[in-house]
């Protein structure tokens, strides 16, 4: 489904955004190959828990899913029984990836009839699910476009992720790396689609733009892109929405489209409060990272000023730093996690900065470059 908005529209929505109040990101549903081997790589290499699963055993047909915590972070883990299945489709067209970023609200009714009454497509009406202890609610609406949706999630006292699951309690013994949160989400979109993407959030769900980045914000000799950032009312959720530009060679973005067959969530960010013992914990997993060239290490006290950090640990661990007028952010992002390559991970730690490391983008986005070259998708 496409959406056309005006800016009248854009105004409508800036004097109504207390009609859809999200509080946090809830879970976020992964559509993946294979559940099971998905959390014990999630749970080994990062240190999830698995705690819920639901499949043939708990009633359901058509796939199983595995539910993993750690922190404050929730992921769910599914993939399909049978062929005749969306999930199945989804999966040929786009690979494993984000399918559902679903947000808790105070009231999954008023958010749903809100959002529908504002142009979005309904996908599944409010259902009410009730136990000795309380109650969930769940009703979900498609984003612009692409297969992409938003559960709206209503917790009462509620003991159970969901109905059709049971809880795990011999899973996998993990151990946690320090992730605690869900920093932002990044989308990208293909040419032409960022402002429309934007209005959809901005219009239907009440985001409101924190930062923008142009080409010259976000380039290399080979590629460039242009980004928005948006976020809710209460700045828990934030989502950069990334457009390509055009440029010598295919950027990431362009890539990533390539390979995802449309547009979708290309990285999530987690916050840790201490990324270097976070880092290590996850090297000695198995974690693989992107290569930082040592030349960034050079000067770097004389470019940030100072920091908490040692500087010959963070050139060990390949870490970057970035500052803006209200502090600094250290951050790391993963090689993709997929055969193909489109999903990646950044671990992000915020000492006073609220930006994106927009000092790193050259050196981070010439890594990358590096990367597409060996597979032979740079140019």
């Amino acid at each position: 489904m496409k959406l056309s908005f005006n800016k009248s529209d854009l105004l409508f929505q800036f004097k109504k955004t207390d009609l859809i109040q999200l509080k946090k990101i809830d879970y976020l549903e992964f559509y993946v190959g294979n559940a099971k081997q998905s959390a014990y790589f999630y749970a080994n290499a990062f240190g999830f828990k698995p705690v819920a699963y639901a499949g043939l055993e708990t009633g359901v047909s058509d796939r199983t899913s595995y539910v993993l915590e750690q922190g404050d972070i929730r992921l769910v883990l599914t993939s399909p029984l049978t062929l005749n299945n969306p999930i199945a489709e989804y999966l040929k067209l786009h690979g494993d990836g984000i399918y559902d970023i679903a947000m808790l609200v105070d009231d999954a009714c008023s958010c749903f009839e809100t959002a529908v009454a504002k142009g979005a497509q309904p996908l599944l009406k409010p259902h009410k699910f009730t136990n000795k202890e309380g109650y969930l609610v769940k009703a979900t609406i498609a984003a612009y476009n692409g297969d992409l949706c938003h559960s709206f999630i209503e917790r009462k006292n509620y003991n159970l992720f969901s109905p059709e699951y049971i809880p795990l309690s011999n899973f996998i013994e993990t151990k946690p790396t320090g992730l605690i949160a869900v920093d932002h989400l990044v989308l990208n979109v293909e040419i032409g689609q960022m402002n429309p993407w934007a209005g959809f959030y901005q219009k239907i769900l009440g985001f409101q733009e924190q930062q923008e980045f142009t080409s010259d914000d976000i380039s290399t000799k080979y590629s460039a892109l242009i980004s928005k950032v948006l976020q809710n009312n209460p700045g828990k959720i934030k989502i950069p929405i990334n457009e390509p530009a055009q440029g010598l060679g295919k950027s990431q973005i362009q890539e990533y489209l390539d390979f995802h067959n449309g547009p979708g969530v290309q990285h999530l960010a987690l916050k840790t409060t201490d990324i270097i013992s976070t880092v290590r914990h996850l090297r000695s997993n198995g974690v693989e990272f992107l290569d930082t060239s040592c030349k960034y290490y050079d000067n770097l006290l004389e470019r940030i000023g100072e920091i908490d950090e040692d500087i010959d640990t963070l050139r060990e661990l390949q870490i970057l730093v970035d500052r803006d007028s209200e502090g600094y952010l250290l951050q790391i992002f993963t090689k993709p996690l997929t055969p193909r390559p489109t999903f990646f991970i950044e671990i992000i730690q915020r000492k006073g900065s609220m930006g994106f490391g927009k000092g790193n983008f050259k050196a981070l986005f010439e890594t990358i470059e590096l990367e597409q070259a060996a597979r032979g998708n740079l140019l």
